[in-house]
């Protein structure tokens, strides 16, 4: 894996608040990123996407995590900063609370996890070529990443990159993200934005197989 900081700029990691993380998540926030159109778009998305049964990480989880109910999965661990956001989603089966941006490493088994999803707060993350790289470790072969992204965020904790690039160079930073974990195949994009709603862009990218 190539290091983050040596190929990008560490401007562009930077916050306006660069305090503990810890401080700044103490306090649980029980609110969303994108309008109800939205995530009913993120939510049909996944319908489409994840296999029924499949064993999920919410990485950045919160009180919501968007799936389907619908659906019937395996495990859905969630990853998270609060410990009362976590404890408020019903829909995960394990919770997590960890600071990535202090500790990227994925506290699970490699391949064990069928999807990762990442919705709307890859822009807090500022070692995300880390992070992505635990995501493939963690993904069984084959197995897909989501990135789900919109224009809404914690400005003070996210990224520079995220105030000052464009919406499409945000888009393509996190294809970098993936390219450089070398361990998934190309990214591609999909835009599931609903009409006049905030947007949905998802970056997504499967877990490389071991080559014969």
């Amino acid at each position: 894996m190539k290091e983050a900081e040596s190929t990008l700029p560490a401007a562009m990691f930077a916050r306006v608040d660069e305090s503990d993380d810890a401080l700044f998540y103490r306090e649980p926030r029980l609110v969303l990123h994108i309008d109800d159109a939205t995530v009913a778009a993120l939510t049909r998305y996944y319908a489409d996407v994840l296999p029924r049964g499949a064993h999920v990480l919410d990485l950045m989880s919160s009180w919501v995590s968007h799936l389907p109910h619908e659906l019937a999965l395996g495990d859905v661990v969630g990853v998270g900063m609060n410990a009362d956001e976590l404890a408020a989603n019903p829909r995960l089966t394990e919770r997590v609370v960890q600071d990535l941006n202090r500790d990227p490493r994925l506290p699970f088994a490699a391949a064990r996890f069928d999807a990762v999803a990442i919705a709307v707060s890859v822009q807090y993350l500022t070692r995300p070529v880390d992070v992505f790289a635990e995501i493939g470790r963690v993904l069984k072969p084959g197995g897909r990443a989501i990135v789900a992204m919109s224009h809404r965020c914690f400005p003070t904790k996210a990224i520079r990159a995220f105030h000052t690039l464009d919406a499409s160079d945000r888009i393509r930073l996190v294809a970098t993200y993936f390219a450089m974990a070398e361990n998934f195949d190309d990214a591609a994009f999909v835009d599931r934005s609903p009409p006049n709603a905030d947007p949905l862009w998802i970056v997504t990218a499967t877990a490389r197989r071991p080559e014969r």
